[in-house]
């Protein structure tokens, strides 16, 4: 056994060192791509068209096949330095008067049933512990891709604004919702807008109200409407997202604004507790959220995407970040396990990804639907429904995805799988 797995480690070893990614985009998918990718000890370089590295927006939920994916990188543990653990989730409470509806008893059950804890945090340092698994020479800042074609022998061939041609192995479109790459897979037709915008603020927690400071995920859903709270940033701050039907000015945009009086009206008539967290967040940013409909394939050639670039998808499950990070360590599994061919290790990518993307973008997309009913019969349904289930157990097939489960009988776990527990260069992985 020892000869074999000796054998396995020199085949894999020898031909993952001679292959160079291009990755577009250093956000947290572009990052965590180039750190699963470091370790399968794959060559990789990050293009951020940034001056600097820097996540905007607000707040995210690590949930447990977010957080296993963190814990097998090895930065779990300066992750939970800036997160918080949380106590309660998908705690659905009724607008008017801040019923609870349903909930998740994370504090008890987690752990026992998923292995992990659910943790919510600010984007930047989500961001900052996958940077810190790249190294300095793996990113380069500034570099603003123009243009990508294909060479007659199928490599392909990157254009920047400054000039410089890279022709990698792979490229990797991990560059967002309005990714270059992605018009050159599947036809190109701009995003369209789903008729909701979305209001934040980050509240400091010495302003934010009481029950808003809770280790809890809390949304308020109502008539058109729906409103989320919870802790970041080690408890400095509340994040506060809601949701409403967007105007003819809403903009997608993590920079643009509304005014505190906008948001008010949007939420005239709820529980008088939410209108003391909104004034509390001072002025909020406002955009609109944009729509696309599933892919049915990611990847051309050795030209693959992830992340929002292959799947963007509604908030409502939290699932955007988490997603990108799976996407990312099953790309690097593949590309290890098929190094000789890139493109066969691409196919099986997107065919262990989509399905999984793809059943999260439609259930996002119908939560929508779910959370604003109007008060009614199908409100009251929806209620006893969620009075009935436990999300904690009805959300699991999100929740226990592991990805040495996920990729049983593909070439990447046949070839390299034995060479991924031993934590190639890393600590070793729990068996």
């Amino acid at each position: 056994m020892a000869t074999a797995e000796a054998e396995c480690e020199q085949m894999v070893g020898a031909g993952v060192k001679n292959l160079r990614i291009a990755i577009l985009g250093g956000g947290i998918g572009g990052l965590a791509a180039g750190a699963f990718l470091r370790r399968e000890g794959i060559s990789a370089t990050i293009y951020e068209q940034a001056s600097q590295l820097k996540e905007v927006g607000a707040g995210l939920v690590v949930a447990p096949n977010a957080a296993r994916l963190l814990r097998r990188l090895g930065v779990l543990d300066d992750f939970l330095r800036h997160a918080v653990r949380l106590e309660i989730g998908w705690e659905f409470r009724r607008w008017q008067d801040g019923t609870v509806l349903s909930a998740e008893d994370l504090a008890a059950a987690c752990e026992q049933l998923y292995g992990e804890h659910t943790y919510t945090a600010h984007r930047a340092d989500l961001l900052h512990v996958l940077r810190s698994a790249v190294p300095d020479s793996g990113i380069r800042l500034g570099k603003r891709c123009v243009d990508l074609t294909t060479r007659g022998d199928g490599r392909p061939v990157l254009r920047f604004a400054d000039g410089e041609i890279v022709e990698p192995d792979v490229v990797i479109g991990a560059d967002g919702i309005h990714s270059v790459v992605r018009s050159t897979i599947a036809e190109s037709s701009p995003a369209a807008y789903s008729g909701i915008c979305a209001f934040r603020a980050l509240v400091p927690s010495e302003r934010a109200p009481a029950f808003s400071r809770r280790n809890a995920q809390t949304l308020w859903i109502g008539p058109g409407h729906h409103l989320v709270h919870y802790p970041v940033s080690a408890g400095r701050f509340v994040n506060l997202v809601a949701f409403a039907p967007a105007g003819d000015d809403a903009v997608e945009s993590w920079t643009a604004t509304a005014t505190v009086e906008e948001f008010l009206a949007e939420f005239e008539g709820w529980d008088p507790r939410l209108t003391e967290l909104i004034q509390a967040g001072g002025t909020p940013g406002r955009w609109a959220l944009l729509d696309r409909a599933p892919l049915r394939r990611w990847s051309k050639g050795a030209v693959t995407l992830l992340g929002d670039a292959a799947h963007p998808m509604f908030p409502f499950f939290g699932q955007g970040a988490a997603q990108a990070i799976e996407d990312a360590a099953v790309l690097a599994r593949c590309l290890a396990g098929e190094p000789g061919d890139p493109s066969q290790a691409l196919r099986r990518y997107e065919t262990l990804r989509i399905p999984r993307t793809r059943r999260l973008q439609e259930v996002s997309h119908a939560r929508a639907l779910i959370n604003h009913l109007p008060d009614g019969p199908e409100q009251q349904a929806r209620d006893k429904s969620f009075a009935d289930a436990d999300p904690l157990v009805a959300n699991g097939w999100i929740y226990a995805y592991d990805l040495d489960e996920a990729p049983e009988g593909s070439a990447a776990t046949s070839r390299s799988a034995m060479y991924w527990r031993a934590g190639r260069g890393t600590r070793k992985l729990p068996e």
